[in-house]
């Protein structure tokens, strides 16, 4: 990956995480890694623990950011989300998955559309 792309990424979940507390959510955890993957975001709203993938673009040359979240991604996400819940010894909560896709291509204004409930545990 691009250092530009890495950078775009790093600006993408600050912005998402300054969203998601203007939207009255508490972050628990960032980047939380776990075999082959990561989740960006774990944040909490009222009783709903939240996993979220955020996926950042600075032109839509392959679609938008959300296009991104295959069904590939999905799984692996749910994956990691269970060994989360697992290994912090979390039982008996409501848990939901969202995407926050950032498009950078106005750097200056960029567009953050938050997703709730983008995909369920299959």
């Amino acid at each position: 990956m691009k250092e530009d792309a890495k950078e775009a990424g790093r600006r993408g979940e600050e912005l998402a995480c300054r969203l998601l507390e203007e939207e009255g959510y508490l972050i628990e955890k960032r980047n939380f890694r776990f075999s082959h993957g990561e989740i960006d975001i774990i944040a909490k709203t009222g009783d709903i623990l939240v996993f979220v993938e955020v996926k950042t673009r600075t032109n839509d040359l392959f679609g938008p950011p959300e296009a991104a979240i295959t069904k590939a991604k999905q799984k692996q996400i749910i994956k990691i989300a269970k060994a989360y819940l697992y290994i912090n010894e979390i039982h008996d909560t409501q848990c939901r998955f969202d995407v926050i896709a950032v498009n950078m291509e106005d750097y200056i204004n960029p567009k953050l559309n938050h997703i709730v409930n983008a995909f369920i545990d299959m």
